[in-house]
């Protein structure tokens, strides 16, 4: 597919998303919006695919939404859809994990946010739904809705005290201070610190990295474990991992897992993907 605001790249087994509006720092549109979920699902379809990378062009992974949309807004529209959430039925997942951004979350691969710069507004979100967060020096978070008359959009308010704890969730949302990369790290809302030119090299080594040693099924049910596990209690955490653990005796990637293990040689997983 040919795309008008984001880059879509297949250099197995990465797909890499590049939000790519550079001249105005990525700032989020209804059609970047559409065309990011459909490169997630066409990732999540792809069998070449392991892991999915989302960055942006420039100096900016994405300033939040158009001022434009934003405008519109203050006039009594709804911003083209931005407003309600709105979007086509198949991007809308039933549960807890339905909505604007937290589909990301459904998506059956890892997803890692290569953060190059400005994450701000939507994009805070957004780059918490992503499965992990590689930033640089460069990188900057900023939430700046109280600045704006506004509040914690999108579900921000339940994922970011799950990565940082309460007290300093507040400090952000509160006083809208910038963070850069360097304390985004320290906070946990970053799971790695890389330099600048270092940053898209080392996204596409780790997932390299899973691709030669872990199952991508393995890989894909533990994502839903953990993100359908942070809405149950211990007990029933444990008795689905129970269930879960007796099927994946079951799979050939146990046998291959184990057998590969014992002759000392790489396994070699099926794919996910048709």
């Amino acid at each position: 597919a040919v795309y008008d605001e984001i880059l879509y790249e297949v250099d197995d087994p990465v797909a890499t998303i590049t939000l790519n509006r550079p001249a105005a720092l990525n700032a989020w549109t209804n059609t970047m919006d559409a065309e990011i979920r459909d490169a997630l699902q066409r990732a999540s379809a792809d069998s070449r695919v392991v892991g999915i990378v989302v960055t942006g062009a420039g100096r900016a992974f994405c300033a939040g939404a158009d001022m434009n949309v934003l405008s519109d807004l203050t006039e009594g529209g709804d911003g083209g859809g931005i407003a309600s959430g709105e979007g086509p039925p198949w991007a809308q997942p039933a549960g807890e994990f339905g909505g604007r951004f937290p589909y990301v979350m459904t998506i059956d691969k890892p997803v890692i946010a290569a953060v190059n710069g400005a994450v701000a507004g939507m994009a805070y979100p957004f780059s918490l739904c992503c499965d992990l967060r590689v930033v640089t020096p460069d990188a900057l978070f900023l939430t700046a809705f109280a600045q704006r008359g506004l509040i914690a959009e999108w579900g921000l308010s339940w994922l970011l005290p799950r990565l940082v704890g309460p007290a300093v969730a507040l400090d952000l949302l509160m006083s809208s201070r910038k963070v850069g990369g360097d304390e985004a790290f320290q906070l946990g809302l970053a799971n790695y610190l890389v330099d600048a030119d270092d940053l898209l090299t080392f996204c596409r080594t780790y997932i390299e990295n899973l691709a030669a040693a872990c199952s991508p099924t393995s890989l894909a049910i533990m994502k839903r474990q953990v993100y359908e596990q942070l809405h149950v209690g211990l007990g029933a955490a444990e008795h689905e991992s129970q269930r879960l653990m007796v099927e994946s005796f079951g799979r050939p990637d146990f046998k291959e897992g184990v057998q590969s293990f014992l002759q000392k040689r790489p396994p070699q997983f099926g794919r996910l993907g048709s």
